[in-house]
């Protein structure tokens, strides 16, 4: 994992270190070397190099002005302005250094084209959000940033990843104590050292999955989720479709268990909860409707499932149905529970819109209802109700399709069948179910049913790493 500091946390840390008896010059030196040594390697040599640095009046503008200093030192024509005073054009350059504003810059900024001169950032991209992501409108767009002791959560919400650029974390000094991080980057690695593996003597009820997903017209999302969870490591998946009673479209690996249309949560119950039950999970909410019937039955299920369970799509809509919200219904849950919303969903559960920080409000549903919180997203926030949070910044345009959500469901509902805990089990579900969008072979035209034959190849790459 990579560690993950807020502008607040950031600063907290800087003060300490500053009160530990290290110089705040002495700290300003080595983040200027750190850029100076990027910009030389930006340009592949010094020789003859125009560096434009611009500057602000903070400590972001004095790490700009040390790294001119330095590359002034070995024969580079540097030319520094000042940010609040910039000229309609700049002159010509080789690499321009964007030291205007750090991370707690509020407001706007409108500075003068680039004319294609690659930009090299300080610690963020001037004019972006450290917390949030959110950017000015006139925000350069970085070509690489070299950001200090750990990313920050701008770096990777929101505009972040467009304008960042590739991102450099460079070390002046300072460690992030394990008990002032509470935010984590996913990597590969990690999600290679949670996944389990199947035990010689494994069988198929071993990793179990009930499914109550589907209805009548969106038995594909029913499928899609099943598949996805077999193909994520359950042995063996059962769904059961409020009024199905036969589907053809049911894929042969899947077993269809009939419900009728009014009334059926007990069955549920009974085949979840009861002495011959076997089910290490369950999956409830794709594809399975919204009428009050529905709702009601689902929230029953919900209330009284005692196993791990992942809330999807309509499962959600049915914790938020009837404006009383989701809180009674999941907080009294024994085992783990994973709430896997968009933006729609989120409203609907807590009556109020994500906030542009992402983080807190996945924190908010995570301690609200005493689940994980998957905030869906360009990048995903997992949160826990202790307030730790997991970032999964993998994902890319290719999953913006219908049906992908159902296969998220399925895989997280499979991990969870195989022991894993529900914090680590959603996050590697996103990473995973990302990867798998990046093995498609084209930039367009991927559809849901793509992922479940690029499953294996992810979850097989990452256990290689």
């Amino acid at each position: 994992m990579r560690p993950v500091l807020t502008p607040q946390q950031m600063r907290v840390l800087d003060a300490e270190v500053v009160t530990n008896g290290t110089p705040i010059e002495e700290l300003i030196a080595r983040a200027g070397a750190a850029v100076a040594r990027a910009a030389k390697r930006m340009m592949g040599g010094l020789y003859g190099r125009t560096v434009v640095v611009v500057a602000g009046k903070g400590n972001n503008g004095s790490d700009g002005r040390v790294a001119g200093r330095l590359l002034a030192d070995q024969g580079v024509r540097v030319i520094v302005l000042d940010a609040d005073r910039m000229p309609p054009r700049l002159p010509a350059c080789d690499l321009i250094i964007d030291a205007a504003y750090g991370t707690g810059f509020r407001g706007d900024w409108r500075p003068p084209s680039t004319n294609g001169a690659p930009v090299l950032a300080v610690d963020v991209p001037s004019g972006l959000d450290g917390l949030t992501g959110l950017a000015a409108s006139g925000a350069w767009t970085a070509d690489r940033t070299v950001t200090f002791v750990a990313l920050k959560a701008g770096v990777l919400l929101g505009s972040g990843p467009t304008l960042c650029g590739e991102v450099e974390v460079a070390d002046v000094g300072i460690l992030p104590g394990t008990g002032n991080v509470d935010i984590n980057e996913v990597e590969v690695s990690d999600v290679g050292s949670w996944l389990p593996r199947r035990e010689p003597d494994s069988h198929k009820w071993r990793s179990a999955v009930f499914s109550l997903a589907g209805s009548t017209g969106m038995t594909g999302a029913a499928s899609l989720c099943a598949l996805a969870a077999m193909r994520s490591g359950a042995g063996i998946v059962h769904v059961a479709s409020p009024g199905i009673v036969s589907d053809h479209a049911t894929p042969i690996e899947v077993v269809r268990k009939s419900l009728p249309m009014v009334d059926w949560s007990d069955d549920i119950l009974a085949a979840v909860n009861g002495e011959s039950a076997r089910f290490k999970s369950m999956v409830v909410g794709p594809g399975l409707g919204r009428d009050n019937g529905t709702a009601a039955e689902t929230r029953k299920v919900i209330f009284g499932a005692n196993v791990p369970m992942v809330i999807d799509g309509d499962g959600l809509f049915a914790l938020a149905w009837g404006g009383d919200g989701a809180r009674d219904i999941v907080r009294s849950r024994g085992a783990g529970t994973v709430l896997t919303p968009h933006d729609g969903e989120f409203t609907n559960l807590l009556g109020y819109k994500p906030s542009p920080d992402r983080i807190a409000s996945a924190r908010c549903l995570a301690s609200d209802t005493n689940c994980v919180c998957l905030l869906k997203g360009s990048t995903t926030v997992v949160a826990e109700p202790s307030g730790q949070v997991f970032i999964v910044s993998n994902g890319n345009q290719r999953l913006a399709t219908a049906g992908t959500g159902d296969v998220l469901a399925g895989i997280i509902g499979a991990l969870l069948a195989q022991g894993m805990q529900p914090f680590r089990a959603a996050a590697s579900g996103a990473f995973l179910h990302a990867r798998a969008a990046s093995l498609f072979d084209a930039d367009e035209g991927m559809v849901a049913s793509d992922l479940l034959d690029l499953l294996p190849r992810a979850i097989a790459g990452v256990r290689l790493t």
